[in-house]
């Protein structure tokens, strides 16, 4: 019999993928696929300082691929792309390689997006600046993340800061920036600090839990959110406590994050991330932190929400559907919605993840902070929460 529900949904623009241990081997001969200048972004040391470096470098030499070397100190803002696009513009880069966390390849596609055009990125910042439409054409953008967790690989959108008094998080966001290729090799997640794995982590996890509650989610995007967080389930806490497989809890990881970047691309995210936005940018918060630190309470929040407001929401199953997943038993419906953000609290302690006073956010802070939640992610949570519940999850975790 016929379904008289639709069933409807479109993809935006994704990367050629390539995903699994010992894929970096196959990272020189991509670069020289498009010429024989490469610009290099990368984080602050980790990555040159390690033996994969090395490993790079010489399948470059062999390919006759030269380089240039841009090393990203933290969260990229606006004023350090357009120093880099100011200092390489016109050097005849044939691709830009984007090589360490979130920050190196946000940062890396804002470059690789702006190098032929030249202009300032503040003209197409959302929500800052005229916000010009961006046309391109962008630098060919090669994507290989060293952690688990920004799901940046996949995305259209390069998110910068201005830190302080004033500060914004905004994103660069075009389908032409997109990276050609993701290279995706857990194997690079072996040096990652435990602090650093519990955030990302964390941070991957959300994202996959917003973007399967999402009001724009659909069932291509339900399908892989539940994949990626069942791989966390069964990786995120084995992994920083250093039990078990190392190897595979990495790979899960590796391919969770992964997924969440394709999920938020495709649908958008929620609550956790529209705080997370005046969070990053008014306090040195990193991103993972915040997510991890929040997650427990806004989902704990939306449940509340949409059984006062909208308990027939199709969001309503699919948080029971994930309390299921995570608790492993064959709950009810409303215990498993309970049992959700109560597993969720224990991860956040087990992972040590800390609270918001500890980056000095206090009482006096949470109106500012919620005046400047309001951005895109905002748009598709599955109900739209007052000012005074967005407020009550910031001082949950004060």
């Amino acid at each position: 019999m016929r379904s008289s529900v639709p069933f409807k949904f479109n993809l935006a623009r994704l990367p050629r993928i390539e995903f699994g241990a010992g894929r970096l081997a196959a990272l020189p001969g991509l670069v020289a696929g498009y010429g024989r200048r490469a610009l290099i972004v990368t984080g602050s040391r980790s990555f040159l300082a390690g033996p994969h470096w090395t490993t790079l470098a010489e399948g470059l030499r062999r390919e006759s691929v030269a380089w240039e070397i841009i090393q990203v100190p933290g969260e990229p803002s606006p004023a350090l792309v357009d120093q880099c696009v100011g200092a390489c513009a016109g050097k005849g880069f044939d691709c830009v390689l984007g090589i360490g966390g979130g920050s190196a390849l946000d940062a890396a596609k804002a470059i690789a997006g702006l190098l032929r055009a030249g202009n300032s990125v503040m003209d197409h910042l959302e929500g800052v600046g005229p916000e010009l439409p961006y046309r391109g054409p962008a630098t060919p953008f090669i994507a290989v993340p060293t952690t688990a967790g920004t799901g940046s690989e996949a995305t259209k959108n390069a998110v910068l800061s201005v830190h302080g008094e004033g500060g914004f998080k905004k994103s660069f966001r075009d389908e032409k920036l997109v990276a050609e290729y993701a290279v995706i090799d857990p194997d690079l997640l072996a040096s990652c600090p435990a602090p650093v794995l519990a955030a990302n982590g964390m941070d991957a996890f959300t994202q996959l839990l917003e973007s399967h509650v999402s009001g724009k989610a659909n069932p291509f995007t339900d399908a892989l959110a539940l994949s990626g967080m069942k791989k966390v389930r069964d990786a995120l806490l084995p992994w920083h406590a250093g039990t078990g497989d190392t190897s595979e809890h990495r790979t899960a990881m590796a391919y969770a994050a992964l997924l969440s970047g394709i999920t938020l691309a495709q649908v958008g995210l929620g609550s956790v991330h529209g705080l997370a936005s005046p969070l990053g940018a008014f306090f040195p918060i990193p991103h993972g932190v915040v997510c991890g630190t929040l997650v427990a309470e806004a989902t704990r929040m939306n449940i509340d929400a949409l059984a006062r407001r909208n308990p027939d929401h199709p969001a309503m199953r699919k948080y029971a559907d994930v309390g299921r997943l995570l608790a492993r038993q064959p709950l009810s419906d409303a215990e498993a919605r309970s049992a959700l953000p109560e597993i969720l609290e224990d991860w956040t302690r087990r992972l040590n993840l800390p609270r918001l006073e500890k980056y000095d956010v206090r009482e006096s802070d949470v109106a500012r902070i919620v005046a400047n939640s309001r951005g895109s992610s905002m748009l598709t949570n599955p109900i739209e929460l007052t000012d005074e519940e967005i407020a009550a999850i910031v001082r949950a975790r004060l």
